[in-house]
């Protein structure tokens, strides 16, 4: 391009106009004139409710005001503004009651497990067991505080759609424009807009001057929406498709226009999704409805052992004081004290990892429910896309550029068109990306500059002496720069308007006629792979037209190139979907972008493949709620829809068994957040509605991070169940030795002191250190588990029962041995036996397959410390004297020592024989699906088709 000189002159813009309008300059686009007069509000009678059922984008401008009683010069007077104010309320939007720190602090003893152990504390104070009752109650403290303390951390308290509101606007009052609280807003009030202002109401735009709304956070559209003023066919579009209103909490991100408020308060969109927030409760998550059926059969089992041990001692001739007593303790036995303190640091860690892996959790069970999540339904915009706009395709010279040529080597053409991306250009690239305005301009001018090309140079050498703005109806921009010796203009716009004021083309440094349906067909193919296209052009002229109009400056253009823009993926949003997928989730994409642009991004990213179904919300909204039911599970990408949809898709889900993650960024995210089982927000695009009803935020906004959480959350899910396992087999083992002593004619083997200190100190230290577990192998290549699996499945249930017969069998004939050998500590061998018993199970559990050579000894340090505490401490309460009146124990002999040492390694050797059959398939593998997996497992053959759910933690790959 010609050098040209460094001298500016004055800009000429259309109409007087700048790029950047001023707001109380006149505007240049209007609507037409209508003698329609619909009936007046002020004689209607209509309520909030019926004003807000109007379909406002079906009326003209002119209608509306008619609708409303408002003059478009001087707006309402003070005394319509009275009345209207009484009518229809503040303009504000009702903030839902905030839980107080004490009903937070009260929420975490709420649980049926925890209300057993307060019973059983009750119960042991009343004995004469006051440590016991302490010991009990510290348990269920901290196990509450914990919670406490994790819940109240992560709430933020602020009115987050209060905040999202605008605080002012500026009105037309009785012929003056006055600056007014936006909460005294009416319908029938004329607001003016301009760049940044946040839209305070529910608008019938009215007047537009190159009008661009952002309405991500309401809509998840990626980019401004252009308005234009025009009425529109349908009633039943969506909020993204009426591109002639503006809705409250939205962005004016370009231009300048004037609305008529339609709604206000409650009654606007936003207001909708603050009702919808209200009326949907959140559901009580996997692990709380498991460990609730799980604590009210531990009650069962334990007025059972009560009964049962209790009748047996005394038929035997036992005191009966120290039957109850013994019964009693034995039932507080059978209770896992332990397992609401391990559930609790088990997710208080899962959450304290998941935050340094930029997961920050809200509320304590979602550490673990995203370990059952089957469905992960996402948002498109800022979740699975970087939200920002990006060149994705150039087409000049007649052909598609593969690759970016260095300057020296581009042609004149190319050379011309990157030029014109970067002069008619109003954005500002800014220092570690704080770029500013509009984000397709942004993109044009980052290619620009990829191409070797910086504004600042081009901008100093072809100063910009005259503009045309962009508007609606010609969607075209044209900037005019000085050359060395006369004037270059640049137009950028729709291909298919751009391309019929085009007469030649720019082709290897030749003009040549051009071929506009060639041009066309490929703008279509660009648009068709989900690309927002423009076409460039550019036109020497020797001296500015005089007026400059469209008419005259943009005719008898050159052609230079297309230009295909996209908010593209992210980079590893592809690899999580390929993830999720593996694991046995089905990742959905849930938008209300355009159906083109979503199925562009979602086959990208493998959600679907060719020829994929994705579901519009008007056809969505055409289906009844068991016809939806029926095919949701064969969607996977939705466009279009309104967030009481997203509502009806997560509830869909949940309907046919699913377990539901609802990520997103917008305000019309939150209501499907708040309703999924797991609610995943942003947290630096998001906004703080979205935050404020999720149960975790990403803090880098990144898709692939919620499958990192879902690996931590089958990890720490896995742990928990090993705990049980080892608790409840150990718990057993305590049980049968004390039923079966009596009925083989023996003493009572155990003392109420050192039940307690069995399951208090050898079941809680190292049941604790489970939590710091690894996870298993090929943890994310099984399926999620179902709604309806009970904690004990997977063979758990017949793990407990036999290791309790082995532990009872090794105590008894220890006590028979020593007993038999005339010693008197054989109470103090069998106390000991039963301690080793659960240092070699809980060894052996660590892994519900594989074994525990193979994983490594020392592979959970804390475990070993545990277990080396627990030994230690096992042997003072044995071997120090001052001990020894306490728990009613003798030392032993060597030989005592030796027999209640290594006899109960048959424990250890046991599990890793179940634990040998498991991986050969001999046990817990009777479902045909789980022996063809076992079968691909040993042929070393990979499974083909997503994991059969709920035999997946038994059928992985070896």
């Amino acid at each position: 391009m010609d050098k040209v000189l460094s001298a500016n002159r004055n800009r000429k813009t259309i109409n007087g106009a700048a790029s950047s309008p001023d707001a109380d300059a006149p505007i240049t686009e209007t609507a037409p004139a209508t003698k329609t007069r619909a009936s007046s509000i002020a004689t209607s009678g209509d309520n909030a409710k019926a004003t807000a059922r109007i379909p406002w984008q079906c009326l003209s401008a002119d209608e509306a005001l008619a609708r409303l009683d408002v003059s478009r010069e001087r707006g309402l007077s003070a005394t319509a503004v009275s009345e209207r104010l009484e009518r229809f309320g503040h303009n504000e939007i009702r903030e839902q009651k905030r839980r107080s720190p004490w009903r937070m602090l009260a929420e975490q003893f709420t649980e049926f497990m925890i209300i057993v152990l307060m019973v059983a504390a009750a119960i042991s104070a009343l004995i004469g067991e006051p440590e016991d009752s302490f010991v009990i109650m510290a348990i269920v403290l901290l196990n509450g505080v914990i919670g406490f303390i994790q819940e109240y951390r992560a709430e933020r308290a602020i009115a987050a759609l209060k905040r999202l509101a605008a605080a002012s606007a500026r009105a037309l009052r009785e012929g003056k424009v006055v600056e007014i609280p936006a909460a005294q807003l009416v319908p029938g009030d004329i607001v003016l807009l301009e760049a940044g202002n946040v839209v305070p109401a529910d608008l019938r735009l009215i007047e537009s001057a190159a009008l661009k709304v952002e309405e991500a956070a309401l809509t998840g559209e990626s980019v401004p929406v252009e308005k234009d003023l025009r009425p529109l066919p349908d009633q039943d579009q969506q909020v993204g498709d009426r591109k002639n209103m503006a809705f409250k909490g939205t962005t004016i991100a370009y231009g300048r226009g004037r609305g008529v408020v339609i709604a206000t308060g409650m009654q606007t969109e936003l207001g909708t999704i603050a009702s919808l927030l209200a009326d949907k409760s959140e559901v009580r998550t996997p692990l709380q409805k498991r460990l609730t059926a799980f604590g009210k059969r531990i009650a069962l089992v334990c007025l059972v052992v009560c009964a049962v041990v209790f009748a047996l001692g005394v038929m035997r001739g036992e005191p009966l004081a120290l039957m109850f007593l013994t019964a009693v303790s034995l039932a507080v036995a059978a209770i896992p004290e332990a397992l609401p303190a391990v559930v609790t640091t088990s997710l208080a860690l899962g959450a304290y990892k998941m935050v340094k892996r930029n997961a920050l959790i809200r509320r304590l069970p979602a550490v673990e429910t995203l370990g059952s999540v089957s469905y992960i339904c996402s948002d498109k915009t800022g979740t699975l896309t970087q939200n920002k706009m990006r060149v994705e395709q150039v087409w000049a010279d007649g052909q598609l550029l593969s690759a970016k040529q260095p300057l020296a080597k581009q042609s004149e053409g190319q050379q011309l068109l990157y030029a014109a991306l970067a002069l008619n250009n109003d954005a500002v690239i800014g220092e570690g990306g704080n770029d500013t305005g509009d984000p397709t301009e942004i993109a044009l001018l980052r290619e620009a500059r990829a191409a070797g090309l910086e504004k600042s140079a081009l901008e100093a050498a072809s100063p910009r002496v005259a503009e045309l703005p962009f508007d609606s109806e010609r969607k075209c921009m044209t900037t005019v720069h000085r050359a060395e010796h006369d004037f270059v203009a640049f137009t950028k716009g729709a291909p298919e308007k751009l391309v019929e004021r085009c007469k030649a083309s720019f082709v290897a440094g030749v003009r040549t006629p051009i071929d506009k349906d060639a041009v066309l067909r490929c703008a279509e193919r660009m648009a068709e792979s989900g690309l927002r296209v423009m076409a460039i052009a550019y036109r020497p002229w020797v001296e500015i037209p005089e007026p400059l109009t469209p008419e005259a400056a943009e005719c008898g253009l050159i052609f230079l190139g297309l230009v295909g823009m996209m908010d593209p993926p992210r980079p590893e949003a592809q690899e999580a979907v390929a993830m999720c997928k593996s694991a046995g989730i089905t990742p959905v994409m849930v938008t209300g972008d355009h159906p083109v642009t979503a199925r562009a991004i979602a086959q990208r990213l493998g959600i679907i493949g060719e020829g994929g179904r994705v579901i519009t919300g008007k056809e969505l909204a055409d289906l009844s709620p068991e016809e939806f039911r029926r095919q949701v599970k064969d969607i996977s990408v939705y466009a279009r829809v309104d967030p009481s949809q997203k509502i009806n898709i997560v509830e869909a889900l949940q309907a046919r068994g699913e377990y539901v993650a609802m990520t997103g960024d917008g305000v019309n995210d939150a209501p499907a957040i708040k309703r999924a089982e797991i609610g995943v927000a942003m947290g630096k695009i998001g906004t703080d509605v979205a935050r404020e009803a999720s149960h975790m935020v990403l803090l880098d906004d990144n898709f692939a991070t919620i499958v990192g959480a879902v690996r931590e959350g089958r990890r720490i899910y896995d742990n928990i169940r090993k705990f049980i396992r080892f608790v409840m087999g150990g718990n057993s083992g305590e049980i049968w030795t004390i039923a079966a002593a009596p009925m083989l004619g023996l003493p009572l083997p155990l003392l109420p002191i050192q039940i307690l200190w069995v399951n208090l100190i050898t079941d809680g230290l190292p049941g604790l250190a489970l939590a710091a577990e690894r996870e298993e192998r090929n943890v994310m290549r099984r399926a999620p588990r179902p709604a309806t699996e009970s904690v004990f499945a997977h063979g758990l249930w017949q793990h407990t029962l036999w290791v309790g017969l082995l532990i009872g069998a090794i105590c008894i004939a220890l006590q028979s041995w020593a007993m038999n050998r005339g010693s008197e500590n054989w109470q103090t061998v069998v106390f000991t036996a039963l301690a080793m018993c659960q240092m070699y199970h809980v060894l052996a559990i660590r892994s519900e397959r594989d074994s525990t050579f193979t994983i490594g000894f020392f592979s959970n340090l804390p475990l070993c410390g545990a277990v080396a505490l627990t030994l230690l401490l096992q042997f003072a309460v044995i071997y120090i004297p001052a001990l020894n009146p306490i728990f009613k124990t003798q030392p032993l002999t060597g030989v005592e020592l030796a027999a209640s040492t290594l006899l109960p390694a048959l424990v250890f050797v046991g599990v890793e024989i179940e634990k040998w059959m498991i991986r050969r398939g001999l046990l817990y593998a009777s479902n045909p699906v789980i022996a063809k997996q076992r079968q691909e497992s040993l042929s070393g053959s990979p499974a083909k088709n997503r994991p059969d759910r709920g035999y997946a933690i038994h059928a992985e790959d070896t």
